[in-house]
């Protein structure tokens, strides 16, 4: 697969993920998300909105029974200097999703157990709602902007839903990849097939 060329989001539009998620994301450690969609969504299930988007870290719904051991201590690191009266966010990474695969097996999920930081009862619970509606697996090749962009947390933002176009502007600023294109075609290479022999 080639990779194509990309800048940084024109659009606003970003991705609402557990902040211990766009950490992992961000350094590397997992190229894949998991979504069905948010409890507000219009749908009620997941959708695609565009290939290229920010990552909006959030903090109050992140449950550490649902993350796994050893990236507890990558939990408790994102919630430090957090509080529910905080007025900002900081955005530091966007992606791009090079590919969207949808499942429906739990054996796909067990298989991929290695590549991401949820537990089992985590990715059961986002198989199971709404069981005729598939999962979607997402591949992620992320990219951190080297200054941050804090912006206040507008009401928009809060509550489940998966998207959100952000109200403030982002400076179109210098950004790397955080994996080479090398190290990101050959995990997902690796996810990719790992996901073809268990469907």
């Amino acid at each position: 697969m080639s990779m194509k060329t990309v800048t940084q989001p024109e659009s606003t539009l970003s991705l609402k993920e557990w902040a211990v998620a766009v950490k992992a994301l961000g350094e590397g450690k997992q190229i894949i998300t998991v979504r069905k969609g948010g409890l507000y969504e219009e749908t009620r299930e997941f959708k695609l909105e565009n290939d290229t988007f920010y990552l909006y870290p959030t903090y109050e719904h992140q449950k550490a029974e649902m993350v796994k051991e050893e990236n507890q201590s990558d939990l408790a690191a994102t919630l430090e200097g957090w509080s529910p009266e905080k007025t900002t966010v900081e955005i530091q990474y966007f992606a791009r999703i090079t590919d969207d695969v949808e499942t429906l097996s739990e054996a796909t999920l067990r298989a991929l157990d290695p590549y991401h930081i949820w537990t089992d009862d985590f990715a059961d619970v986002r198989l199971k709602w709404k069981k005729t509606k598939p999962l979607h697996i997402l591949f992620a090749r992320v990219y951190r902007l080297h200054r941050p962009i804090t912006i206040e947390i507008a009401e928009e933002y809060k509550g489940c839903k998966s998207w959100h176009n952000l109200l403030n502007n982002i400076p179109q600023e210098a950004y790397s990849p955080v994996l080479s294109e090398e190290e990101y075609e050959e995990k997902r290479k690796e996810i990719i097939e790992i996901i073809e022999k268990n469907e």
